[in-house]
């Protein structure tokens, strides 16, 4: 399987990184629309016993947003662990983390 390049869309980005968490044993959630959940919610949670992360995807130029930047320093100030990921990621922190 060929792994993202660094100009592909948030979206396509989503599902390589849906895929590969799927294929390691994790289960994921995925923020689809502001109207099931608040606003600036992290894109993926992903959970495989004991862990779970909340990511939000990016494009390599892509910037967070208030309200993610919010959601995301108050979940790590609960003590879980965060991350902003970008497609250039993929093949080194985003996998090797996942494994």
């Amino acid at each position: 399987m060929r792994w993202a390049r660094p100009c592909i869309t948030e979206r396509a980005f989503q599902q390589q990184v849906v895929q590969l968490a799927k294929l390691l044993g994790w289960k994921v959630q995925y923020h689809w629309s502001e109207r099931f959940s608040p606003k600036g919610w992290p894109d993926l949670t992903l959970a495989r016993p004991p862990h779970i992360l909340f990511v939000e995807l990016k494009t390599e130029k892509g910037q967070t947003t208030p309200a993610q930047d919010e959601w995301l320093a108050t979940l790590a100030l609960c003590g879980q662990h965060v991350f902003v990921w970008r497609p250039s990621d993929l093949e080194t922190t985003i996998a090797k983390m996942l494994r």
